[in-house]
Formats: C-alpha cells, structure tokens, sequence
C-alpha cells in the first residue's frame, strides 16, 4: 500500500526483465546439461595425448594435439595418453620345470597407441576403450599379462636356467617378448622389462647357498690345482731355463776352449814349421860344418903325412936294418943318462928295494933273488 492508500504496481519492464532473468537462470544448466551432447567447444588436446572423436558412440576420427570444437547429436571427445605408464609386478609362487619355487619381480612401461597407431586405436575402441582411458584398468590389464608370461617363461625352465648367470637375462628376454605378444593382443606396446629381483623361499635359499658355496668351493679347489699346475710349469721352465743357461755356458766354454786349442794346435804348427826351419837350417849349418871338418881332417891327414914322412921313412929304415935299430936304441939310452943317474939290474921278475938316503942311513940295494 502506499501512502495515499492505493497498491502498488511494477512497471511491466522491470516484471519483464525479472521475469527473463529467472528463466535464464533455470535454462542455463538445463542448456548445458542436455547440450553437452550435441556440442563441444574449444576442446585442447595437449602434448602426449591422442584425440578421438565420437558422434553416437562411434568415433569418426582420431585426432593429434590441437584445439577443437563439434556440434552435433551425441558428439563427444575423448582423450587417450600416448605417456608411459611404468609397473612392477611381483609374483612369489611361480614353479619351475624342475619342481621348485621361486618369486620374480618384473618392472616396465606400458604404452597405449598414440596417432601413428590410430588403426589400432580405431580398431580396437569398442573393446578396450577403458584400457585406453583409465590407467588404473591399464596397469591391472599389464599386470596379468606379466603374471603370465613369467609363469610361461619360468615353468619352461629349470632352477638353475631361471635365476644363474646370463640365464637371468635370458629370462627377461623371453618375459619380455612373451608380454609384448600378449600385449599386442590389445593394441598395447611393453617396454624397458627388466628382471630386477629374483624372490627365493628361505628353504630354496639356504639350499641355494649350499650349492653356491659348495660349487665355489670346487671351483676354488680346481683354480688351486690350476694355480698349483701353473706354479709346477713356472717352476719347470724356470728350471729348464737355468739348464739351457748352464748348457750354454758349457757349449760356449767347449766352443771357446775349441777355438783355443785350435789357436794352441796352429801356434804349435807354426812353432814346428820354425822349428823344422831352424833344423834344417841347423841341419844344412851341420853339413857345412862337416864338409868343412873333412876338408880340414883331409887338410890334417895330409899336413900330418907330410909331417911323419921323415918318421917313417926311418921306421922302414930301421925295419929293415934291425941292427941300426939296435944302436939307434943304445944311442939312445946313452945320450938320456946323466953324470949323476944310477943304474940297477935286477934279475927278470924281481922287484928292487930303494932305500932313500938320509942321515945315518946308508943306501944298499937287495940283490939277492929270493928262494
């Protein structure tokens, strides 16, 4: 009421506008809850991401980052990552071909198609679109894949193939080919598997240390053999070593005690050769000497019969006149006595008895043969 009684009234623009606002404000989010399926405005698909496109639940494109928008019945867009998803799985009851237990743990990266795979994606929608949406049903997806390839993997082998030595790589070789060809089943590509743990039961592990210890220990021994071997041959060729020193020694001292009697035997071959030399000089010097001794002996001979010409001449003289001889003798004897010589005969075989003369002593001769 107003002042003056009367009602009061709103003009018809101001109802107006009331009246259009509320209705905006109902029809707006009605607007868009139901045009949300007819429409899609300035959509961004960024980096690492794939774009799909669907009209009625059908996609109608795949799409690489960008902005876009679609009208439309029932359009919509959807994102898929093209991003590495990394897992690890751990699976501890796993038997091997020989009946025993072991747990792997296998860590890799999973990757959904990104554009250049858009077939795949395209192909395989209908069936995995939430592998491809929701990384949570992805990695389980990854997991039971892994689950079995390691199980494929390690119940065809052995004990020992799966957890010794380059087995282990060859191992994660045939884990990791077994889940890409599971994978592949999906449209999913599996990277960078690796083996980074091998899970052992305190029983297979205290077994598995007795093996390691008593397979190093054997090994130890046959390395001390080798060593011992080793040494033995060092020892022997050292050995040898010396006796080809000490035979060469040998050989040199015979090769140079060799060339010393060679150069002895040539030293005395030259001493004889001057020897021989001096001989015949010698020699030839003798025989001169004797020709010499005979010419002078001839000289003597002659000079001597020169000499005793005149004896002997007297000697045949008084060979043929022994009576000359005679008084030649008596002449002789003769003129050989002196005023003061004596002269005693005694008879033939007698032996005369001379008394020198001296005081009191007067000299007498024995005359008388003894009876």
């Amino acid at each position: 009421m107003t002042p003056k009684g009367r009602p009061f009234s709103i003009p018809p623009i101001v109802r107006n506008l009331a009246i259009g606002l509320i209705v905006a404000l109902v029809a707006i989010p009605v607007i868009f809850g139901v045009g949300g399926q007819f429409v899609y405005v300035f959509e961004t698909i960024g980096p690492g991401e794939v774009g799909l496109q669907l009209q009625g639940g059908q996609v109608t494109n795949v799409v690489g980052p960008g902005v876009y928008s679609d009208f439309g019945l029932y359009v919509d867009l959807k994102r898929v990552s093209s991003a590495a998803l990394p897992f690890s799985v751990r699976d501890e009851e796993i038997i091997t071909s020989d009946k025993q237990r072991i747990g792997l743990v296998v860590t890799g990266d999973l990757f959904r198609p990104g554009i250049a795979q858009k077939d795949i994606l395209l192909a395989n929608w209908a069936q995995y679109s939430q592998v491809y949406l929701d990384d949570t049903v992805a990695l389980d997806r990854a997991k039971s894949l892994v689950q079995q390839a390691m199980k494929v993997c390690v119940g065809s082998r052995k004990f020992d193939d799966a957890i010794i030595g380059t087995a282990r790589d060859e191992l994660r070789a045939c884990i990791d080919d077994e889940t890409s060809e599971l994978a592949d089943n999906y449209g999913l590509t599996v990277s960078n598997v690796v083996v980074p743990e091998v899970v052992l039961s305190p029983e297979v592990q205290a077994a598995l240390d007795s093996i390691v210890a008593s397979r190093l220990a054997t090994e130890k021994a046959a390395q001390d053999k080798l060593k011992a071997e080793a040494e033995a041959l060092a020892e022997q060729s050292r050995q040898e070593g010396e006796i080809r020193v000490e035979q060469s020694r040998i050989q040199e001292e015979a090769r140079q005690q060799t060339l010393l009697a060679k150069l002895e035997q040539d030293r005395l071959i030259a001493e004889q050769a001057v020897i021989e030399a001096e001989k015949a000089n010698e020699l030839l010097a003798a025989q001169q000497d004797l020709e010499i001794n005979r010419a002078l002996a001839d000289a003597a001979e002659e000079k001597a019969r020169a000499d005793l010409a005149q004896q002997l001449a007297l000697a045949q003289l008084y060979a043929a006149n022994p009576a000359y001889l005679q008084l030649q003798i008596a002449q002789a004897n003769a003129a050989a006595l002196k005023p003061t010589d004596k002269i005693i005969f005694t008879p033939e075989g007698t032996t005369p008895t001379i008394v020198l003369p001296g005081p009191g002593i007067v000299p007498t001769v024995e005359t008388v043969t003894p009876q």
